[in-house]
């Protein structure tokens, strides 16, 4: 472990599945991550393993096969994943947050019939609240779900956008447009559980994967749209049972994801962050190593004290979380910050590499394409400004 990676009261089984993930993330994907990259390769030779090693159950309770653990402890394991990868923390990332979901909000039923193969891997979830034109006003989804009478029968018309897992998933969270006759949009709306073949085209009756959208990085794990054609469901498969909770359900799921996201901006913020530091004491110029000219120092300087910042942020919103206390200011303030200092730290260490930094030989290259993500991932940095502001004027309230 890096000294910007503390381990600091963490259990000694925390440590060591924290020390098999890093193994694992050095030895299975680091090797291998440019050349399916540059091919935009799913990598199901990693997701196999992880399979193995129980990482989609991480956080699923042991009596549903899982391993049980804390969001902080999942929250590192992303860190060093993303360390090695950032699209394997993705393919990670929406399952999680479905199985998260399905775990606080799901009726019983629903809970024993998807968790067990959740955690296995076996089923792998998406979630989708996004459509064409909509960006991050969640309550102008056009997505409907309409009811056949008073039956439990619905039917979902709509087009959903930006599904990381589209198609190697067989289980969708999705966002609809429930008329429930309730003044506030937020509660008409309805998160159904669709299941799916895995793959694209027709992947069940009425839901359409159309295909791949090319990225400018981010490559590897499939981002797609999702249509939805009359698509025959049940109230059985309404998350929790009773439609209108879906808004709600939804950003709860965000709000640990939002976590998830700023341990993957830590992770990759810390990969640019070792190789600037590689690069800097093996480049000469002028006579000397660049590590020793001052203005490369001050650079390494400031990349570490953000990569340091970032982590204990995240830290920080994950503890919180686990001790069932509400965290949306720092799950704001950690992705926001955990995001604008990743794309601070890629960016100097691009500008160590100097001219081979632009060359696809090299690593920091792919990482370069792959930080803007995060910026907008799990709602926009201006989404996360509003959130802190509104959060912080509650606290700052004037009296009288």
């Amino acid at each position: 472990m890096s000294r910007l990676q503390t381990t600091d009261g963490l259990t000694e089984e925390q440590v060591d599945l924290l020390g098999l993930v890093k193994e694992f993330v050095d030895e299975q994907i680091i090797p291998v991550a440019q050349e399916l990259e540059h091919a935009d390769e799913y990598p199901q030779k990693i997701v196999d393993q992880m399979k193995e090693m129980g990482i989609f159950g991480l956080m699923i309770p042991e009596e549903f096969g899982g391993l049980g653990e804390s969001l902080l402890t999942y929250a590192l394991c992303v860190e060093e994943i993303a360390r090695g990868w950032m699209p394997v923390s993705g393919i990670i990332n929406t399952h999680f947050i479905v199985a998260y979901m399905i775990l606080k909000h799901g009726t019983e039923e629903q809970k024993q019939h998807y968790l067990p193969k959740m955690a296995t891997g076996e089923i792998r979830g998406a979630f989708s609240m996004s459509e064409p034109g909509l960006g991050s006003d969640v309550a102008g989804i056009k997505t409907k779900a309409v009811r056949d009478g008073d039956s439990d029968d619905w039917t979902i018309t709509g087009q959903k956008m930006w599904l990381t897992n589209g198609a190697s998933a067989n289980l969708v969270a999705v966002l609809v447009k429930t008329d429930l006759g309730h003044d506030s949009p937020h509660k008409n709306m309805t998160t159904f559980l669709i299941d799916k073949t895995e793959g694209f085209g027709e992947t069940a009756q009425g839901v359409t994967v159309p295909g791949k959208i090319e990225k400018m990085g981010y490559k590897g794990v499939d981002t797609t749209e999702l249509i939805l054609e009359g698509h025959k469901t049940t109230t059985g498969q309404i998350l929790g049972g009773e439609p209108g909770k879906g808004f709600y359900q939804m950003m709860d799921g965000v709000e640990v994801g939002r976590v998830n996201v700023a341990a993957r901006a830590c992770g990759l913020a810390m990969r640019a962050f070792e190789l600037g530091v590689q690069y800097a004491q093996q480049r000469e110029t002028f006579g000397k190593k660049i590590v020793d000219h001052q203005a490369i120092l001050f650079r390494i300087a400031d990349m570490a004290s953000k990569v340091e910042a970032a982590h204990q942020l995240m830290v920080k919103a994950a503890r919180l979380k686990d001790k069932g206390e509400r965290n949306d200011l720092e799950a704001g303030i950690a992705k926001y910050m955990a995001a604008e200092y990743c794309d601070d730290v890629v960016n100097q260490s691009f500008r160590i590499h100097g001219g081979f930094g632009y060359s696809k030989e090299y690593e920091i290259e792919r990482i370069y394409r792959e930080a803007p993500m995060l910026l907008i991932g799990e709602g926009t940095a201006e989404i996360q400004k509003m959130i802190i502001g509104k959060s912080i004027l509650k606290d700052y309230q004037l009296k009288g």
